[in-house]
């Protein structure tokens, strides 16, 4: 057996815990390469703890490419050529606390699929590249591909050409604000704070627009950005009036639509409601990203702008080589091609849809939920004091959650943004009695 000790008084999950121990053992050479591990049922017999404790703590290791898997034969430590080096831990004078984000934006990736993603880079490394600059628009190969993802995904039709890859869908609205007219650009408040640093970056104005309120009126604008199937932070569809009312305005003022289609896929109680793009080409710019499905860390996106946009993007990259690296755009063709995205997102829906109603019931006695339950996160509206104390209590647990405050600019919501894809079943198990306890315990208004 393991010489390994789990203490459940420590704010650490076991889970956590039990990961960090044998990544010790390999480093201080207790554990040598190819070493086998015992079965996940006879260390958790032996360390008198539930079966699942060490399964989660052996699928991290294999995430992390510590360990690796024998068909028949069982875990064992990691080979050399894939055993990863560890950086000498900083010191503790210096080291700020380390806490499990519970964000928006990390998804769930299903460790049994991580063979799918070395196959994927494999391929990239026995690829021959391209000669000079890649195709200013992106791979021609992975732009057929998201044309017919976005067919069959989206309800969206068309062609490789109209598709320029990007990387990441900040990168794509960067890129669009610089082949605009001059003027400020509306952004729903509450709102995705990453679009909003971009577009001040690029030296535009933000014109505030309370988030659940129809826009009728672009005056002055040059685009308007929204989130239409899934509003970042508060989680409600768009209505299909206030579709049209905002199409309306964006031709009335000869604006752009720019829509960001970040989380669409991961609709479980209903079908994904259809891009609004697809309702005006013309006057609709889209965003997509493979962050939500795929990896953050990846960054690669794309933007099919609307076709008077399209050929100064074209020349704009052509000029400054702005494109993704070509190895990325390989990598994520190569996922698309063998179905391992669509595995990974029908997977991660399973997983949302049964964490999502955890949540809630968790939550629910303490706080008002804002929109449908959708996505990788949901949010809660509290007044600040039960906002501040459940932040306090995760925390104090060893997790990080938004407040509901930082995304606002204008208006004065207040209540908590939890993300519940980036981390593990025991995890959120975990965080949720916490901030529910800080809520709880929270002072009466």
């Amino acid at each position: 057996m393991l010489p390994v000790h789990l203490d459940r008084a420590r704010p650490e999950p076991l889970p956590a815990q039990l990961t960090a121990a044998v990544r010790g053992l390999v480093t201080d050479g207790t554990l040598s390469m190819g070493d086998r591990l015992p079965s996940s049922r006879a260390l958790a017999a032996d360390l008198g703890v539930a079966r699942a404790v060490v399964e989660q703590a052996y699928d991290q290791l294999l995430a992390e490419a510590w360990v690796e898997t024998r068909r028949g034969s069982g875990t064992f430590v990691a080979s050399g050529e894939t055993l990863p080096v560890q950086a000498p831990p900083p010191r503790p004078a210096t080291r700020e606390p380390e806490y499990v984000r519970l964000d928006a934006g990390t998804p769930w990736i299903d460790p049994r699929h991580l063979a799918g993603w070395r196959r994927a880079w494999r391929e990239v490394s026995v690829t021959r590249p391209p000669r000079g600059y890649p195709d200013p628009r992106g791979l021609p190969e992975l732009r057929e591909a998201l044309a017919e993802r976005l067919a069959r995904t989206r309800g969206l039709a068309v062609e490789p050409d109209e598709i320029l890859v990007t990387a990441g869908s900040t990168d794509g609205l960067r890129q669009l604000l610089g082949v605009l007219g001059p003027g400020p650009a509306l952004v729903e408040d509450p709102g995705y704070r990453a679009a909003v640093e971009t577009i001040r970056a690029a030296g535009r104005a933000v014109v505030d627009h309370p988030a659940l309120t129809p826009v009728t009126d672009l005056a002055g604008c040059a685009a308007a950005y929204v989130t239409p199937a899934h509003q970042h932070p508060l989680g409600r569809v768009m209505p299909a009036a206030d579709r049209l009312a905002l199409l309306a305005a964006a031709r009335a003022a000869d604006a752009v639509v720019v829509e960001d289609d970040y989380d669409s896929e991961f609709r479980y109680d209903v079908a994904p409601v259809p891009a609004l793009a697809a309702l005006d080409r013309s006057r609709v710019a889209y965003l997509g990203t493979a962050s939500k499905s795929v990896s953050p860390s990846l960054r690669l996106g794309w933007l099919v702008a609307p076709a008077a946009l399209h050929e100064g993007l074209v020349r704009r990259r052509t000029i400054n080589h702005d494109t993704p690296s070509w190895p990325n755009q390989r990598a994520l063709l190569t996922l698309l091609r063998d179905g391992w995205v669509d595995k990974v997102v029908r997977t991660a829906r399973r997983v949302y849809a049964d964490r999502a109603p955890r949540v809630a019931a968790a939550l629910e006695p303490h706080a008002e939920l804002a929109g449908p339950l959708a996505g990788m996160y949901s949010t809660w509206l509290t007044d600040p004091a039960a906002a501040t104390a459940a932040r306090a209590a995760a925390r104090a647990a060893g997790f990080d959650v938004r407040l509901l405050a930082e995304y606002c600019r204008s208006t004065s919501l207040t209540g908590l943004v939890l993300g519940f894809g980036g981390v593990t079943d025991a995890e959120l198990d975990q965080a949720l009695a916490a901030i529910a306890g800080g809520l709880a315990g929270a002072p009466a208004r």
